[in-house]
């Protein structure tokens, strides 16, 4: 197990009508002027929108709004919201929606305390100093933006998707009522729940030893999504299964799963480019990748390929032929992502990769052949070609 620090400052308001409450948590904020961010007309059409601004008027905070946020928030939106923010001056933001609305948001909070290109962080040519304080209410269990350091941009120059981690954008409060993802399409509570599970996957398949406790956490919630996500195909308006998932998505990328491990991200890095050139959907393009992925690195370790297939896919132990056992885990997984009707193939994500276009997204993805992606096995920019190739 290596040194690790856990850090989780925000303030979780989990349960039915948790939303009730978001004025009095603002106001608690000591703000002067809130933005409210949100994305497309769901939020205006489920009454939620009104609901959260009739609590800002009841707790006697000014706000201004701003939506149109859309999946892989883009770069121009957050210009928009940064101008928007220094003109009424506003000082918290509060984020209403899934991870693309919270990532937006701490963007444009980036965009607001510090001088300069928001851009620059995500490109790491520079490091914020500072970040309006943010707070979120949760509409889509699957980013898991509400506790993590995270936020990822699409910057449309170039159509590349790109990250950045600090803790500073971190939210002062998540607001998490599980009732208010029932009217989320199927394909999107799927893409949701791949997306928890790749969050721990991401960090569970590791070199590290001793980490005993941190990968049960880690198998417990990924059988507990698993579970979940069929039962909502199902009955979508199960509160049960809603709120298992919710809370997953929260724990899944606030850190908790990866404590004492070194984590890979490299199928995250596949994605984001698959994402940034062909807007797919994020889970979904993780589920078309993560396969030819894990057998292409397997046999660094197959143990641990071998463990996760015992602990999380209930393949038969035998310690005699971990390659074996190994494999049999990644094809019980695909089957899972197609039992809850995602992709295993770029192809069914509704892409046919060129030649060229495979080898653009592996020049991007080693940012123009200047870096190479994972931990498990490092991978250079021929290693993600061959991937891309695999998973076409």
């Amino acid at each position: 197990m290596v040194n690790f620090e856990y850090y989780t400052p925000t303030k979780v308001i989990f349960g039915k009508n948790a939303e009730e409450k978001t004025g009095e948590l603002v106001k608690a904020q000591g703000c002067k002027k809130v933005l409210v961010h949100y994305g497309g007309n769901s939020a205006k059409r489920s009454g939620l929108l009104d609901r959260i601004c009739k609590s800002l008027e009841k707790a006697g905070i000014d706000f201004v709004t701003l939506g149109g946020v859309v999946p892989n928030p883009h770069l121009g939106k957050v210009h928009e919201g940064i101008a928007l923010c220094k003109k009424e001056g506003v000082d918290f933001i509060l984020a209403v929606g899934g991870g693309s609305v919270i990532d937006s948001g701490k963007a444009i909070g980036y965009g607001v305390a510090n001088e300069g290109e928001v851009w620059d962080f995500y490109a790491k040519t520079r490091v914020p100093k500072a970040c309006l304080p943010i707070g979120a209410v949760l509409t889509i269990a699957a980013a898991g933006s509400e506790m993590s350091n995270s936020s990822v941009i699409t910057n449309e120059d170039g159509w590349l998707k790109r990250g950045y981690n600090d803790d500073i954008c971190r939210c002062r409060f998540a607001v998490m009522n599980p009732e208010l993802t029932y009217t989320l399409p199927a394909y999107q509570t799927a893409s949701g729940c791949v997306d928890i599970m790749m969050h721990t996957m991401e960090r569970y398949f590791t070199k590290e030893t001793d980490t005993a406790l941190t990968d049960g956490i880690g198998e417990a919630l990924i059988r507990t999504v698993m579970q979940s996500a069929r039962i909502l195909k199902e009955n979508p308006e199960n509160y049960d299964a809603r709120a298992q998932v919710m809370w997953a998505g929260s724990l899944s990328h606030n850190g908790l799963t990866g404590c004492g491990t070194v984590g890979d991200w490299a199928s995250h890095q596949l994605e984001h480019e698959l994402g940034g050139m062909f807007d797919v959907a994020h889970g979904a393009g993780l589920a078309a990748v993560w396969g030819s992925w894990a057998r292409y690195v397997y046999k660094e370790k197959p143990e641990r390929f071998a463990q996760f297939a015992v602990n999380v896919m209930g393949v038969a132990n035998d310690d005699s032929h971990p390659e074996k056992t190994a494999l049999e885990g990644i094809k019980r997984m695909e089957e899972f992502y197609h039992a809850i009707d995602m992709p295993i193939s770029i192809h069914e994500l509704g892409v046919d990769l060129t030649e060229e276009q495979i080898q653009e997204l592996a020049y991007k993805c080693s940012f123009m052949d200047k870096r190479t992606i994972g931990q498990f096995k490092v991978l250079n920019r021929q290693d993600i070609e061959n991937i891309y190739r695999m998973a076409k």
